[in-house]
């Protein structure tokens, strides 16, 4: 079983919103940078926005800034991303990481990221 597990994807017309969430299946995510990518069709996997556990700041990367919320749940251990005011290129396979030094960084790197989960498809469609 991989260490992260999505949830939360599906259908949405454009300009609604969605909530994924991002729960550790073994170990706590206390210590660790929790982020969200994305990977559309044919594109590359980027960035999205990255939350530290330790002091909960947050960072976003320009496609984000406005639309995304990241944040973590008082457990500590399900990190969720709140998107809203959806739009058709906003379409992907949302994938949670985490990574337990050097805390969020922008840009926000995959090759950085040691545990992943197997993603949650958004697609944005009317």
């Amino acid at each position: 079983q991989l260490p992260l597990v999505e949830s939360g994807g599906g259908l949405v017309q454009p300009g609604g919103s969605l909530t994924l969430s991002c729960a550790a299946s073994s170990f706590s995510l206390d210590h660790y940078a929790v982020a969200w990518f994305r990977q559309a069709p044919g594109k590359e996997r980027e960035g999205v926005a990255c939350i530290n556990s330790v002091d909960v700041t947050t960072h976003y990367e320009d496609s984000a800034k406005g639309r995304f919320t990241i944040s973590k749940d008082n457990s500590g251990n399900t990190v969720s991303l709140r998107m809203d005011s959806l739009k058709p290129e906003d379409t992907a396979v949302y994938y949670c990481a985490a990574k337990s030094f050097g805390g969020c960084l922008l840009p926000i790197l995959d090759w950085m990221y040691d545990h992943w989960g197997r993603g949650s498809q958004v697609t944005v469609s009317s």
